[in-house]
């Protein structure tokens, strides 16, 4: 498995992560016996950082990791995110960076992880109430506690990591990044990789949209957040937009078929192929997807097939989104 840095830390860690949203019960239907198995399974293959959040369930998604992981914990860099208001149901009231929260919260994410430190710990949205300087205070204290080695943000804009590291240094942003979206090759992948942060790509199959397993007959179950028809304020699931995003999908897989490979490797393999990704975070449901996302990571795309890919979007009119405003 190739290795990468993020940022300028001394976080060494495989490109590919196991990203464990789906393990949270609000992406579908998962077997969480075989998710759990694919987490084992993950480091066997190579597979070293795994992420995770406590807003995942809520709660749900550490816990099945920590139970899954058990003592190879330490052969593993182990990312979770804070920053969500929680009533007592509990369910999300709102957005909350304040000093004494994200300490309270990170102590919940050490005790639901069953660890002693957190490799990684990431602000998971930006609270637009709470200064900067008084959130990354509290990351600082964490890390001089030794409860977290490194900190960072996730769907930051540039402005905001600029003022977030005049406090201190965060070490990477985690933000959507794939074909159908790539509203960060503007400003922030650029931003990252000047100032030697890294860059943690989530949503590299594009929700499932480039998993090569929906057709224009797929539906969501309610409690599956795409039924809302929109992905991070992109309207991806509407009916109109889905259809002909199918199309392209079914264009696309015949050009990965003609390398001998898979629609899902292609798109993996497009996310990593930029120069300031430091991550390109997966869900794994089973070992089948496990061995086949792996396999994804030697093949490195060239310019020409690059081309092919953009070519598909033009002819189906399907826009990639690269100069819409990132919502945060």
């Amino acid at each position: 498995m190739e290795q990468r840095q993020i940022g300028n830390t001394d976080l060494v860690v495989s490109a590919l992560g196991f990203g464990t949203w789906e393990m949270g019960s609000t992406y579908g239907a998962i077997d969480v016996k075989e998710a759990s198995e694919a987490v084992n399974s993950a480091i066997d293959h190579g597979i070293t950082l795994f992420d995770t959040a406590e807003v995942y369930g809520p709660y749900i998604s550490e816990e099945l990791l920590a139970k899954a992981l058990g003592p190879k914990r330490k052969d593993i860099v182990l990312v979770t995110k804070v920053g969500f208001e929680y009533s007592k149901e509990p369910k999300v009231t709102g957005r909350n960076s304040k000093y004494d929260h994200i300490i309270e919260h990170a102590n919940g994410c050490l005790s639901r992880l069953n660890t002693d430190f957190i490799d990684l710990l990431l602000i998971h949205w930006p609270d637009h109430d709470t200064p900067f300087e008084e959130s990354i205070g509290a990351l600082e204290q964490l890390k001089n506690d030794g409860k977290i080695r490194h900190y960072g943000v996730s769907n930051f804009t540039p402005e905001m990591m600029e003022e977030c590291e005049k406090y201190g240094h965060i070490a990477v942003n985690q933000v959507g990044y794939h074909m159908f979206d790539r509203r960060m090759e503007s400003e922030v992948l650029p931003f990252c990789k000047e100032n030697e942060i890294g860059f943690m790509a989530y949503g590299t199959l594009g929700f499932g949209l480039l998993s090569g397993a929906f057709t224009k007959e797929t539906s969501f179950i309610e409690s599956d957040w795409r039924s809302s028809g929109f992905a991070f304020r992109l309207p991806l699931f509407q009916p109109e937009e889905f259809e002909k995003e199918i199309n392209v999908s079914e264009k696309l897989k015949i050009i990965a078929n003609k390398y001998d490979k898979s629609l899902p490797q292609m798109a993996i393999s497009w996310t990593l192929g930029h120069p300031a990704v430091s991550v390109g975070l997966v869900g794994v449901r089973n070992e089948k997807e496990l061995k086949e996302n792996v396999a994804a990571v030697d093949w490195k795309i060239n310019s020409e097939i690059r081309s092919e890919i953009d070519q598909v979007f033009e002819e189906e009119g399907v826009p990639t989104h690269v100069n819409t405003d990132q919502a945060v």
